[in-house]
């Protein structure tokens, strides 16, 4: 259990990392911004999805995922 608890921190400590790096501006341009994300941009609202910004950041964080799983044992 307590190896759980390290590894939870250890996560929450890096996405509180990538966020602060995002918040203050260094993103690459294309992030978000990908053929396939949807934008509809209204006169009064708007609504974005950045859907294949989500599916890519999804395979790549699981292929990380499973090389630290395969160094790990």
């Amino acid at each position: 259990m307590r190896n759980l608890g390290k590894l939870i921190v250890i996560i929450g400590a890096l996405t509180t990392l990538v966020g602060l790096v995002m918040w203050g501006g260094f993103v690459p341009k294309w992030l978000g911004r990908l053929p396939g994300d949807i934008r509809i941009e209204r006169e009064n609202s708007a609504f974005y999805f950045p859907i294949v910004t989500c599916i890519i950041l999804s395979i790549v964080l699981s292929l990380l995922f499973s090389l630290f799983s395969i160094f790990r044992r």
